[in-house]
């Protein structure tokens, strides 16, 4: 699927950090409890570390104790979902809809509303409180 954002990989490279770079093109997943944004309360919005595109706000995000963000919802056609099979298991992947980066899973265990469970590394994302 073509992107507005396409880079080679070795663009990628260049710009992200490795650890960035294994998440957002690697489909890695950093440890449980270790990204820097999981307690990250302040209003604001949560951006795509690849392209900066916007993919949630701080009033989505709730505490799921698994160890990683949640939310409860994304922004309006930021998102992709893509079926993953990986590790023996059906999951939903989610991708940023503008460069294609690897941010998570989501799973239908939220306990708001919704009943959405946006699991995402905190190396996917950014954080800007500006645009609260």
């Amino acid at each position: 699927m073509p992107y507005e954002i396409e880079q080679t990989d070795a663009e990628w490279k260049d710009e992200l950090s490795p650890d960035r770079y294994a998440v957002l093109r690697g489909a890695a997943t950093e440890a449980p409890f270790t990204g820097s944004l999981l307690h990250v309360d302040a209003d604001g919005v949560f951006t795509c570390g690849g392209c900066g595109q916007t993919l949630f706000t701080s009033a989505q995000k709730f505490d799921s104790g698994c160890g990683w963000p949640s939310f409860d919802a994304c922004e309006p056609g930021t998102v992709i979902e893509e079926r993953d099979c990986s590790l023996s298991r059906e999951r939903t992947e989610i991708l940023c809809s503008k460069c294609g980066g690897h941010l998570g899973h989501v799973f239908n265990d939220g306990p708001t509303p919704s009943g959405l469970r946006y699991c995402v590394n905190s190396l996917a994302i950014d954080f800007d409180e500006s645009k609260s």
